[in-house]
């Protein structure tokens, strides 16, 4: 049987420099499923892996996209279970990498059909305020509250309207999901360290050097995506708007992806 090999974690973990050893040993080739690395225009703040990573092991879903391109997660699934029927015929291994929850979650069981909301209910809460969201989803849905980036309203706004379209918790009708049937075995894999919050301060200082405040200037023109009010790029935006002391920024940035790689801990407890 045919196995995909899951390796995720929270961010800093070693994830990728793990896969690309493991990959190499096992002769197969990496999917990304990290939500942010699929975008070129992105590298220095998503740890994109470097040219000598990419060059020494196939990846996929790296750097394969514009900001400017829609894409979703059912676009993901089927994209990288179309990509996966190719590999199996040369691989009895593939290898799945990254941190993003949903995305792991998508190839291992599928993208769950949940109701759609009513025009008027999408409506009220795309007009809510963001803070009036989170103190909805954490009353609705505690569980998920916890693990999910309460940056980013996307997530938030979906996870809201589920609960109220079905009267359910989010995180109750994702757990309840029945998986879909896949022709091959998935086995997960959880990468933890113990010094993982002084890794991330040690990752972003690195990140400052490499020239994180240059790339985030390169991408002013798409500040308004989605894509873009992720950490490490919207805290630096201020910055360039000269509201915005840069030390605070970079404090923030680490103290903003402690708190993300928490969630993700919290997220992965569910494979161990």
């Amino acid at each position: 049987m045919k196995t995909l090999l899951v390796i995720t974690g929270p961010t800093a973990s070693g994830k990728t420099a793990y896969a690309i050893s493991l990959a190499r040993e096992l002769g197969t080739e990496i999917l990304s499923c990290d939500s942010r690395q699929f975008y070129r225009e992105l590298r220095i703040g998503v740890a994109r892996p470097s040219d000598d990573e990419l060059s020494a092991v196939p990846h996929h879903f790296v750097a394969c996209r514009s900001v400017t391109e829609p894409y979703n997660i059912s676009d993901y699934e089927h994209d990288a279970l179309d990509l996966l029927d190719r590999l199996f015929v040369d691989h009895d291994v593939v290898l799945a990498v990254g941190g993003s929850g949903l995305y792991v979650d998508a190839l291992r069981l599928g993208v769950s059909s949940m109701p759609d909301p009513t025009p008027e209910l999408r409506a009220r809460l795309q007009q809510m305020p963001l803070e009036e969201k989170r103190a909805q989803l954490q009353l609705l849905d505690p569980d998920y509250y916890a693990r999910v980036d309460l940056r980013n309203p996307v997530r938030l706004q979906r996870a809201l309207e589920v609960c109220y379209m079905t009267g359910k918790p989010y995180s109750q009708v994702i757990a309840n999901q029945k998986p879909a049937p896949r022709p091959f075995d998935i086995e997960v894999r959880v990468v933890t360290v113990p010094d993982l919050r002084d890794r991330i301060d040690r990752r972003v200082d690195q990140m400052m050097a490499d020239g994180l405040l240059d790339e985030v200037q390169s991408l002013l023109p798409y500040r308004h995506l989605s894509t873009l009010r992720t950490v490490g790029y919207r805290e630096l935006f201020p910055v360039l708007d000269g509201t915005r002391n840069l030390d605070d920024a970079v404090a923030e940035i680490k103290l903003n992806t402690w708190h993300y790689a928490r969630k993700q801990q919290t997220w992965c407890r569910r494979y161990i």
